[in-house]
């Protein structure tokens, strides 16, 4: 009886820690799973894996690999240093082997299956980006179709408001939205939280309706894992199935316009770097475009011969390109501010947005289309 009450002493005592220092599971866990654990307080994250024969367990998270402790059955545990706020990919090395932790969702990035934590923001901050009960909410649709380029089926995602299936003789304006290298096509609705930021804005009356559509760049491995490519190589197939057989099967499909000022694009990272390939050689396509943490490989004292002149006229760049968006992280130096720049000395429309605080990171991006969002398809 003794050993009862001690034991519910403990565990009492224990739940007030917790209680106290607001240490809860981490949003991405599995089902009734308590690990992951992030301190709401300190940021941060404890982790903990059952592997009783093992030799020697880390945890890789945001560029460091913290050493994990065993108790006596087996099961191994850490705390990181404070982290910053925001998404991140982690693994286990399990003796020297990078796997996943069964404890949390898994996701698509750093070219392989992942694991992935969230590090709160206030309430405040993420609220644009968080599921709000009280408005109205649209689907993101699971679609395949098939590629005559490719010779096999492909996958994209479609989002559509929450109106869609109820004012069914309007039609909606469309963006294609890209994820970054490594990553594919589920990146923007689950690590992006874009219906979340989509709905939120088309209710609050800051974007207009819109479809979104979120494909696979070709680009979901890391540049140098294909034996031969070139730079020039990577993800550059995805244009081509863009425009002759994604933008057909997506306006043959919903209820969108099909001319220039009703399209957009953007992309994160390499989509960034996609999105400046597409829409600047194909300019009489799109009127609207976004580079968010863009890998935009350009001589900024050479930007009138780029892409084949298109920034030489900027009287007719202006007209044709109605918005122009660059935005990186603040913490990042991926140099679209020094791109912003030297556009606007040439007489070139654009509009920068930094990131406060943030990296090369989904927090970034999340932040980069939640600007982006409210400029495209004002008429």
């Amino acid at each position: 009886m003794k050993k009862f009450f001690l034991t519910l002493a403990l565990a009492l005592s224990f739940g007030a820690m917790i209680a106290t220092a607001q240490v809860v599971p981490s949003e991405n866990n599995i089902p009734e799973s308590e690990y992951p654990m992030v301190n709401l307080e300190t940021r941060q994250a404890s982790f903990r894996i059952n592997a009783p024969n093992a030799k020697e367990v880390l945890v890789d998270i945001c560029s460091k690999r913290y050493p994990m402790t065993r108790d006596e059955k087996g099961v191994w545990t850490a705390t990181t240093d404070p982290l910053v706020v925001g998404f991140h990919y982690y693994f286990f090395l399990v003796d020297g082997v990078q796997v996943c932790d069964p404890s949390c969702e898994t996701y698509f990035g750093c070219g392989r299956l992942a694991s992935g934590i969230d590090i709160p923001e206030s309430a405040e901050e993420s609220a644009y980006y968080k599921f709000n009960k009280d408005i109205a909410h649209g689907q993101v649709r699971e679609c395949q179709y098939y590629s005559a380029i490719e010779g096999k089926s492909r996958r994209c995602f479609v989002y559509t408001p929450a109106e869609y299936d109820k004012n069914t003789d309007k039609k909606y304006p469309v963006l294609y939205l890209q994820h970054g290298m490594g990553e594919d096509e589920r990146g923007w609705s689950q690590q992006g939280k874009m219906a979340n930021i989509m709905d939120n804005q088309i209710a609050a009356g800051k974007c207009v309706p819109m479809i979104v559509v979120m494909d696979y760049g070709n680009c979901g491995h890391i540049f140098g894992a294909k034996k031969g490519e070139r730079m020039d190589q990577f993800g550059a197939s995805f244009t081509p199935v863009l425009l002759d057989e994604i933008i057909p099967y997506i306006e043959s499909s919903f209820r969108v316009y099909t001319d220039k000022d009703n399209r957009a694009m953007a992309g994160l990272s390499w989509g960034g770097h996609q999105t400046f390939q597409t829409v600047l050689n194909h300019t009489d396509k799109f009127a609207y475009m976004g580079s968010f943490s863009g890998a935009i490989f350009l001589d900024t004292s050479k930007l009138k011969e780029a892409y084949n002149g298109v920034f030489a006229d900027s009287e007719k760049f202006n007209k044709d390109i109605r918005l122009l968006f660059l935005s990186m992280g603040s913490e990042e130096t991926f140099g679209a501010d020094r791109l912003s720049k030297a556009l606007s000395d040439i007489g070139i429309n654009n509009t920068y947005y930094s990131s406060p605080g943030t990296h090369h990171e989904w927090l970034t991006w999340r932040r980069c289309l939640n600007e982006f969002l409210p400029l495209i398809f004002k008429k």
